[in-house]
């Protein structure tokens, strides 16, 4: 079963006398330890697409379903827990916390979603070791830079044992000697240790790395292509 699948998604925003139709029919399957890039023109719907698949906004029309279970048919609230529980989300402006430290931002979601204040702490050192963050884990973010602090926005995305991660220009904001440490890394947690990616990029270097990159425009999927390199299970041949 893949573990994310769409079928004739739609997206309309607007009322009907000045709708504006964002996505026409979207159809797509997303396999576990897959590494997808979609790229586009601005106002092509890759943005629009992400939210959805990530659970953000419903569709208009047509299912979303995230390891079998249909977004599009839950409530508010299921779909709130659904995200904090099975999909880590990377921004580009790494949305941290200004007066927490690096691993008070990473163990914050699992704390407010029940989890005790030692493991939730665990858990966002371990995760911030896999990024190579655990030596400033205990620095508020305007005493990192912008890679440390997407490394930290990363650590907090893969510290909930996320089914799937959504990166929305996760080097958008980030030179390119950074942006090209943050690709590395990504694709790092594909290949050695199987997590399922997600991510919209106007950068073609970055769409590069990842093992299947999909275009977008006008709403609908222009193409869907394996990249060089990539095997299904994300090891390069």
């Amino acid at each position: 079963m893949p573990l994310i699948q769409t079928r004739k998604v739609t997206k309309s925003f607007g009322a009907k006398e000045v709708q504006v139709e964002v996505l026409r029919g979207i159809s797509l399957s997303i396999e576990p330890g897959e590494f997808v890039a979609i790229m586009g023109p601005s106002g092509s719907g890759k943005s629009t697409l992400l939210t959805i698949l990530g659970g953000i906004e419903p569709p208009s029309s047509g299912a979303v379903l995230l390891e079998g279970t249909d977004l599009a048919t839950l409530t508010d609230d299921q779909r709130t827990l659904l995200r904090r529980r099975r999909i880590g989300f990377i921004f580009q402006a790494f949305n941290l916390i200004s007066t927490l430290s690096a691993v008070e931002n990473v163990s914050l979601p699992m704390e407010l979603d029940g989890m005790n204040r030692n493991e939730a702490t665990d858990r966002a050192m371990a995760a911030l070791t896999r990024v190579e963050m655990q030596l400033r884990a205990k620095h508020i973010p305007s005493k990192l830079s912008g890679g440390e602090q997407q490394r930290v926005a990363i650590a907090r995305a893969i510290a909930i044992q996320p089914a799937i991660i959504m990166a929305d220009e996760p080097t958008g904001n980030l030179d390119s000697r950074q942006g090209t440490r943050v690709t590395l890394l990504l694709r790092e947690l594909v290949q050695e240790h199987g997590q399922t990616m997600v991510m919209v990029t106007h950068d073609l270097n970055v769409a590069k790395s990842a093992s299947r990159l999909l275009l977008i425009r006008d709403g609908l999927i222009e193409s869907d292509q394996a990249q060089p390199g990539w095997s299904l299970s994300g090891e390069t041949g």
